[in-house]
């Protein structure tokens, strides 16, 4: 009887809406793409979602050569400096164009080609020293980024994530619904920023390396296989399963990490009040604020309003209204808290199964909000909900509903659940509660009381027994810093500066990641020539305070045989380890 409340319910999978694509090397061989590789792209457009173009080209150049672009909706040029909207033929720069002063400057030290853009100019190696060696002269804040053999140049900061950042906010997505193709190196950025990151056959054997996935077909004929997989399976399929954006739920026995998806996913927070529910909750939000997944709170005690990050509609006094919430989620960059102290207690689930349907909806066209937080469940989700108000509790995608009974809520809600917590005096009481409500056998667990800061974590699909686990709760300053060294700027007295043995070189980094992206292209000379004199370690433990950083490197600085090739890719690996990679957590 029992065995029939569990049922199979589709499970909603964060829909990629929209292909990032890269140029050169991506779509096209040669500078050419195949009429094969167009009539892909139309499947695309035909299948609802949207195509974006990220290249290093100069608008007028690319125009020149590929008639398809109007299939695109938005078009980022010059390597992450210039937006171009195909429909509309309208132009927005994203930085200023380059000095005349650095042209002149190149032009006079005899560097051909030189491609001159709105802001990017271009040329060849080895043409990379004399290009910065004019801009340290002139004192320019100007750096060069690689693809391949070409050289471009372009104002500090600017690159094809950057680029991608402005196209997504100008079409209202969020880089998590965005699938990312590209090949080489300059690519890598805005790769990191998709959700899904993709390689062609062809890429550099570092892009394949941080790729998510990488294809069997060089250029254009990989990006067919790919298109074919995402319209048929949307990338679900066990061959594309994503592991980089887990979430932290806290650290095991032995110390390790214990991670849950980061989509496709209901957690379960269940025990007796004031036994630490709402403290898990607010370090899974600010997981989810801190990796730019969009949620949207339902509150029925006022005990959100003051949530970093999050616009708060409805009070005691002014119930929230549901379009004032949908209108908010349009930017995906704005969580909400919907207040339900304004409701009267008999109006909520209704109001709750009305807001739901919506949010399904706004799921489906624009793939977020990626969480919904519904606290005191049991409240708005009580066991004759489905009778009463007859929402549709399936392809609801990812989710976190906090209750003090888990027997207090509908079958049909706890059923599509992947991980129950269950903290307080009694876990093993808490997880028998929730398996008899769907008729699913509890796990044996000893009877003991947990700590504060522990909790019982039960993945009921892996057949596995629960397990004890400390609840990772890292102040929010320490992560907002640690965002900072990785994408924000340290400031130029703090910078760090690649001269080199001669001093020819004046290449400021302001942030961890410039910092990895120029040792890339760097001479081996200049780089051995900074981690034989300690430069690296210094700077990791003075201005960027990572004390582990700095020890790690500083063992490297020390081997007297390491190549820079060597201590090049393990400074990088740590370095994507401890910042770049969204799911990290500092424990």
């Amino acid at each position: 009887m029992l065995g029939s409340l569990i049922k199979a319910v589709p499970k909603y999978r964060t829909p990629y809406l929209a292909l990032a694509l890269d140029y050169d090397g991506t779509l096209a061989s040669e500078g050419r793409v195949d009429e094969s590789v167009v009539t892909a792209l139309h499947k695309v457009v035909e299948s609802g979602r949207r195509l974006i173009l990220v290249t290093g080209r100069r608008l007028e150049e690319l125009l020149a050569v590929f008639q398809a672009v109007e299939l695109f909706d938005i078009v980022v040029c010059e390597n992450g400096a210039v937006l171009y909207t195909p429909e509309t033929k309208t132009v927005k720069m994203l930085a200023a164009p380059a000095p005349k002063s650095l042209i002149d400057a190149l032009q006079s030290a005899g560097i051909t080609p030189l491609d001159i853009g709105r802001v990017v100019l271009g040329t060849w190696c080895p043409n990379q020293d004399r290009v910065l060696d004019a801009i340290r002269k002139l004192g320019l804040d100007w750096q060069v980024i690689f693809n391949k053999g070409a050289v471009m140049v372009l104002p500090a900061g600017i690159n094809k994530a950057t680029g991608l950042a402005a196209a997504l906010c100008q079409i209202g997505l969020s880089r998590h619904n965005v699938v990312g193709v590209g090949d080489a190196e300059n690519d890598l950025v805005f790769l990191n920023m998709c959700e899904y990151s993709v390689a062609v056959a062809n890429a550099l054997p570092m892009v394949k390396a941080q790729a998510d996935f990488s294809t069997k077909a060089d250029h254009g004929a990989g990006v067919i296989e790919l298109v074919e997989n995402l319209l048929v399976s949307g990338l679900t399929d066990p061959g594309h399963v994503l592991a980089r954006h887990g979430l932290v739920l806290g650290t095991g026995p032995s110390g390790e990490p214990v991670k849950f998806s980061s989509e496709n996913f209901t957690l379960l927070l269940a025990g007796p009040s004031q036994s630490g529910k709402s403290t898990i909750c607010r370090s899974i939000v600010e997981q989810l604020t801190e990796n730019g997944y969009q949620y949207c709170a339902l509150d029925p005690e006022g005990d959100y309003d003051h949530t970093a990050h999050a616009l708060t509609i409805g009070n005691s006094h002014y119930p929230p209204d549901i379009d004032d919430v949908l209108r908010a989620l349009e930017n995906p960059g704005e969580n909400v808290v919907v207040n339900m102290l304004g409701l009267a207690f008999a109006d909520r689930p209704q109001f709750v199964a009305h807001l739901l349907l919506e949010l399904q909806k706004m799921r489906q066209t624009v793939g977020h909000p990626h969480w919904i937080v519904i606290d005191e469940a049991h409240h708005v989700l009580h066991p004759f909900w489905d009778e009463t108000v007859n929402p549709a509790w399936e392809n609801t995608g990812a989710n976190i509903l906090v209750t003090v009974h888990p027997n207090e809520i509908a079958s049909s809600v706890l059923s599509t659940v992947d991980l129950v917590v269950a903290v307080g005096e009694d876990p093993g009481a808490t997880l028998n509660s929730y398996a008899r409500s769907i008729g699913q056998k509890a796990p044996s667990l000893q009877k003991f009381k947990l700590g504060w800061g522990e909790a019982v974590a039960w993945f009921r699909h892996n057949y596995e027994q629960p397990q004890l686990i400390k609840i990772a709760c890292s102040p929010r300053e320490r992560k907002r810093h640690a965002r900072k060294y990785a994408y924000g700027d340290v400031g130029r007295e703090r910078s760090f500066y690649f001269t080199g043995p001669d001093k020819r070189l004046n290449i400021r980094v302001q942030n961890l990641i410039l910092f990895v992206q120029v040792a890339e292209g760097l001479d081996d000379s200049t780089w051995l020539y900074h981690l034989k004199k300690g430069d690296f370690s210094n700077w990791f433990e003075d201005v960027i305070n990572d004390q582990f950083l700095a020890l790690e490197t500083r063992k490297l600085e020390k081997q007297t045989t390491i190549s820079a090739e060597q201590s090049r890719t393990r400074i990088r690996q740590l370095i994507e380890e401890r910042y770049t990679l969204p799911s990290r957590y500092f424990l």
